[in-house]
Formats: C-alpha cells, sequence, structure tokens
C-alpha cells in the first residue's frame, strides 16, 4: 500500500511544488493511516490543513481505498 500512496503523491507534488511547498510521506500504518509532513511554503500555511483534507486526502482515498485517514505530523 504504501507504494501505491507514494505514486499518487508524486502525482500530487507538482501542484504543491508550485506553490512553494512540498509533501514527505512518513508512514502509513497497516490500518490504514497515512501520515504526511508538510514542508516548505505549506508547512505554515493557513490554507495547509484544507489542502491537506479537500486536496490530498481525499485523491489519494480515491486511488488507494483502503486508506482511512491521512493525517500531517
Amino acid at each position: 500500500m504504501r507504494e501505491r500512496v507514494e505514486v499518487v503523491l508524486n502525482k500530487i507534488r507538482p501542484f504543491l511544488q508550485a506553490d512553494g511547498g512540498d509533501i514527505e510521506l512518513i508512514e502509513v500504518s497497516s490500518d490504514g493511516v497515512v501520515k504526511v509532513r508538510l514542508t516548505g511554503a505549506c508547512r505554515g500555511c493557513p490554507m495547509g490543513q484544507m489542502t491537506l483534507r479537500m486536496g490530498v486526502e481525499r485523491i489519494i482515498r480515491q486511488e488507494v481505498p483502503e486508506v482511512k485517514e491521512v493525517v500531517a505530523v
């Protein structure tokens, strides 16, 4: 499952990088929780949590249905 999540993150990454940010995959647990770290401009952005929920999590869950939640660490 980790490899599939990484493939999805690689699709999302250019959009984050266009705004000066990035995302790093930390862990994919066996119970479907994906832990990521927002970096660059995304790290301190007030819209970071919305980007995570409405963008990153939505896309990952569409392409990897086993994922239950995406959390920032």
